[in-house]
Order: C-alpha cells, then structure tokens, then sequence
C-alpha cells in the first residue's frame, strides 16, 4: 500500500521573545493509503502542531513533507490553497459552522468557495447526510442541534469535496463520552466505507483506539508507532 503522507525530519520551534521554543524534533513518519491512525500525546506534546503542518495550515522550520506525492515546501500558496479544499478536509474540536445557515447550506460552503455549482453535488450531499445520519435535519440551523449532531456536520463538509485524507484535531474534545464515541464510530464507518485516510490528534486512551494504529508523542518526538 502506497505512502499518502510523508514526513522526514521535521523540526518546528517558535520564537517566544528571545527564547526559541523546539515543538517537534526531527519527525519521520508515514501514514499508508486507508490507514486511520490516532496521533496521541499529553497536552504540549507537538500532537496539534503536527497536524496543522500536515494540512499545510503551518510550515515546518525544517523537513519535508509530501501529501499525496506533492511537496508541500516547493508548493505556491495558490497551490497549498487548492489541495487544502481538495486534497484534505479538516475537523477541530470546536465546530466552525456559520450559525445563520442550515445543515446543508454549511456542508457545500467549501464547494461555494471554490466557485463550484452546488446543483452537481445534489447526490454527493444526500448520500453524506445519509452517512453522518442528518437526513432528516438539513434544513436546522446549529442552534437547533446538539454538540454531536453540529460535529456530525463539520465531518460531513469535510467530505464534500471527496478528499483523500481526513485531519481531525481532538474531534469528541467538546463531547460528552457517548457522543464522542458515536463520533468515532462514524469516523471508522468512513474510513472503512469511503477507504478516506484519517489522522485524528487526541489525548485519549479511549478514543486513540479506534485507528488502526496509534503513533504517541512526547516532548515533540515519536516514541512509539
């Protein structure tokens, strides 16, 4: 099975003053086609900061990494721009939906933005709404669903565009324990469904054990995968 994300010896630090702050040390890693793996590790650890660089929403200081064969380093930010809406779809912790439109008006917002006619995606919006069980709720607004249902949505925009890879940053952070499993569980109905490849940040035990691997963080190294 071929390699989606690669990454070799990644470095990050933040300037803090004069202080220069090293988040993650030399990271080499790589996450196969299909695969759902859980990146865990304590608050602090450079779990999050790892994400953010594998969807090009933050550069290394050193290191390369390719999504989908593609390196990210030598990339226009045009071209960064258009493999984040294509390539990859992303899910945090808070929601980010926009309160004044319904269920399905936030799920084809990235299709809006990327000047698309949202008539070509009728069929891709029911069968994601069949997925993530909100048929019968498009038409609510965030205000009128629970903190799972919103998330089920975040998840559901995220596949709008078909992207290979799912990036997830602490997805049940905002959920109660039972809701948070439901989210996972829909999360592994994707990966198995769709065969999308998911990286989910987490600092649960519970929840890192639904990848299919577990990689753990700490001090920004890899000590185990």
């Amino acid at each position: 099975m071929e390699n989606i994300i690669e990454c070799k010896n990644i470095f990050k630090s933040f300037k803090m003053g004069k202080l220069e702050v090293e988040v993650l040390k030399n990271i080499t890693l790589n996450i196969k086609k299909g695969e759902f793996v859980s990146v865990m590790g304590p608050s602090g650890s450079g779990k999050s900061t790892l994400l953010y660089l594998l969807g090009g929403l933050d550069v290394p200081t050193s290191g390369s990494i390719k999504i989908n064969d593609k390196e990210l380093s030598i990339m226009k930010d045009k071209e960064q721009s258009i493999l984040r809406r294509r390539d990859l779809g992303f899910v945090f912790q808070f929601y980010n939906l926009i309160p004044n439109l319904n269920v399905e008006e936030n799920i084809l917002l990235p299709i809006l933005l990327d000047g698309e006619n949202v008539k070509n995606y009728e069929t891709d919006l029911d069968e994601i709404l069949e997925i993530v069980g909100l048929k019968e709720r498009r038409k609510f607004t965030p205000k009128e669903l629970s903190g799972g249902q919103q998330q089920r949505v975040a998840i559901a925009r995220a596949l709008i565009n078909d992207p290979d890879i799912i990036l997830a940053d602490e997805p049940t952070g905002n959920l109660d324990s039972k809701t948070g499993d439901e989210i996972l569980e829909l999360f592994k109905k994707i990966n198995e469904l769709k065969n999308k490849t998911i990286v989910q940040v987490t600092h649960s035990v519970d929840a890192a054990q639904y990848g299919s691997r577990v990689i753990h963080v700490k001090d920004g190294k890899i000590t185990e995968s």
